[in-house]
């Protein structure tokens, strides 16, 4: 039970620095406003939650987010509690719906579902939560996001359009990405995740 404890741990440690190197690869979209990028981040929580369950997904997000408060510190934990939040959503509906049954269709349904609320959760925390801890702490008018997202659609004009018409697409393009990575690289990376006596029980199915 130690020896399996301690394999576990050092799996998740392992993706979890993988994925805080991954948040500084950062990618704009034209199409949205500059404070959304797009990164893969999510890409090493997502292929441990499958491998090992939602649990460990939800600390391979918690372990990148600490380590990237502490050697970045730009946004005083906010934009990290953000990302640690949204990550998670679709990390624990992934994880858990692909630990029931573990096959392909399993998969695709289960990262489909997890991108759809975790953008929905995107949208609520921004509007709610997270735009107003901005301004609150960081001097970062939620007028000054609005006018951002303002000179790329000029159909948004106040924080309701800005995250349905931004907000909430740019999570829904971010979660079919690394969806669509989880399921290219799952397969190949997951015997290494795997103990032994698991990678060879045919219980799981591959179909």
């Amino acid at each position: 039970m130690k020896n399996e404890k301690l394999n576990i741990l050092v799996k998740v440690s392992m993706l979890g620095v993988i994925a805080f190197l991954l948040m500084f690869i950062e990618i704009p979209i034209p199409v949205f406003p500059s404070f959304l990028k797009i990164d893969i981040s999510d890409l090493p929580a997502l292929i441990g939650a499958f491998a090992m369950g939602p649990v460990a997904g939800v600390l391979i997000e918690l372990l990148k987010n600490i380590l990237h408060g502490i050697f970045n510190g730009s946004t005083a934990f906010i934009g990290e509690f953000a990302n640690f939040a949204v990550g998670s959503v679709m990390v624990i509906i992934a994880g858990y719906l692909y630990k029931k049954n573990k096959s392909k269709k399993t998969a695709v349904m289960s990262l489909v579902l997890g991108t759809v609320i975790m953008s929905i959760t995107a949208g609520i925390l921004n509007y709610t939560l997270l735009l107003p801890l901005y301004e609150k702490f960081l001097g970062f008018p939620i007028k000054a996001v609005v006018a951002m997202g303002n000179k790329i659609n000029p159909n948004i004009k106040d924080l309701n359009s800005l995250v349905v018409l931004s907000i909430l697409p740019f999570n829904l393009l971010k979660g079919t990405l690394v969806s669509a990575l989880t399921m290219a690289v799952y397969k190949s990376v997951s015997p290494i995740l795997h103990d032994d006596t698991f990678a060879q029980s045919k219980a799981v199915k591959e179909d």
